[in-house]
């Protein structure tokens, strides 16, 4: 068996093993990360070494930690890193580069039409209608959109909400609302095979999975970093957050999309978003209500400008080549729009 796994923000960790009889062996760390002592390499294979094949991660982990010399340092990697390739090793996980990537933008669309959108080629991916994919949104209109789970009376002010023009809609992953006023944030989903991430926590797809776009943010010229669970954020404060829905199981697909702030009103957001004003009681009105515009401002770019970067980023790293939006595959999201995203069965599912 071999795992390769790039930690976000540190080293590649590499690992080679054989499965006897049920139980890991002849296990073999690499990689270009930092270790001390050097032995210490050889108390992390041992570790591994007769655990069973189906270990979870945190079994891993807590073997690798538990067999380290007092004061050993791990620069770049961890126990739980080491635990994440080993498993990605043993699912016969994939690679970005394994797979013929698409970008596509198919330009303005609704609010819940984006939302059916993300069902429905999600669900191509897993079966394998259509290739992983990255796709950007684009919309005029404006609307706040809910986590799955979330509830619609506690989490906005249905009068405010109108006044201000929002649509209220509902995404099928978690986490939380998002106010998406037309032109002030950048949104992308991810469509990727489950094998891309085989091995992987939850919490660590996360963080794999928005690498590229930490990269694309560096490049230009903001000092982005994943902050656990799912937000992406810079010394200057947050910039956005992720959320993910799995689709077919372990043979499937996974939805990762993320939802960044170019320039956002603050004030419509704590007037329309009743729990945004009680993460911020403590700020204080006037100052929580300025404008939120970490992209705008430490970038100096227009955001279409800022997309096309990103796009280009992602090209480079995995060989991504532009691609389209297939007409049966917007119809197929128009009538889940009428069937599912437009019902009040639906929106208020969790009233």
């Amino acid at each position: 068996m071999h795992g390769e796994y790039k930690v976000p923000g540190g080293k590649l960790v590499v690992v080679d093993l054989d499965v006897i009889d049920g139980r890991m062996e002849n296990a073999r760390v690499a990689g270009d990360f930092f270790l001390e002592p050097d032995d210490a390499l050889d108390d992390i294979d041992g570790a591994l070494n007769g655990l069973p094949e189906n270990a979870d991660a945190k079994t891993i982990a807590d073997a690798v930690r538990a067999a380290l010399p007092q004061g050993a340092q791990l620069l770049g990697f961890s126990p739980e890193a080491i635990a994440t390739v080993v498993r990605r090793s043993l699912a016969h996980a994939t690679t970005w580069t394994d797979y013929n990537w698409e970008i596509i933008q198919p330009g303005p669309l609704p609010p819940r039409v984006h939302l059916a959108l993300d069902e429905v080629l999600t669900e191509e991916v897993a079966i394998g209608t259509r290739g992983p994919t990255l796709r950007f949104w684009e919309w005029d209109e404006s609307a706040v959109v809910l986590g799955s789970f979330q509830s619609v009376k506690n989490e906005v002010d249905s009068d405010d909400s109108k006044k201000w023009g929002f649509d209220v809609v509902r995404r099928i992953s978690g986490g939380g609302a998002m106010l998406m006023e037309k032109g002030t944030v950048v949104t992308y989903s991810l469509y990727v095979p489950a094998d891309l991430v085989q091995g992987m926590t939850f919490a660590d797809s996360y963080a794999f999975l928005d690498e590229w776009a930490i990269i694309g943010l560096r490049e230009l010229g903001i000092d982005a970093s994943y902050v656990p669970l799912n937000d992406i954020a810079s010394p200057a404060g947050k910039i956005g957050g992720a959320a993910q829905k799995r689709i077919g199981g372990a043979s499937g697909a996974v939805l990762h999309h993320v939802t960044m702030s170019y320039d956002m009103d603050g004030r419509k957001l704590i007037e329309v978003l009743r729990i945004g004003r009680e993460k911020i009681s403590d700020k204080g009105i006037a100052s929580a209500a300025k404008r939120v515009d970490p992209l705008r401002s430490q970038t100096g770019l227009a955001r279409d400008e800022i997309i096309t970067r990103l796009e280009g980023t992602f090209a480079r790293l995995y060989g991504a080549k532009p691609g389209v939006l297939r007409p049966e595959e917007l119809a197929a999201a128009e009538e889940l729009v009428r069937t599912k995203f437009a019902t009040d069965e639906w929106l208020y599912r969790v009233p």
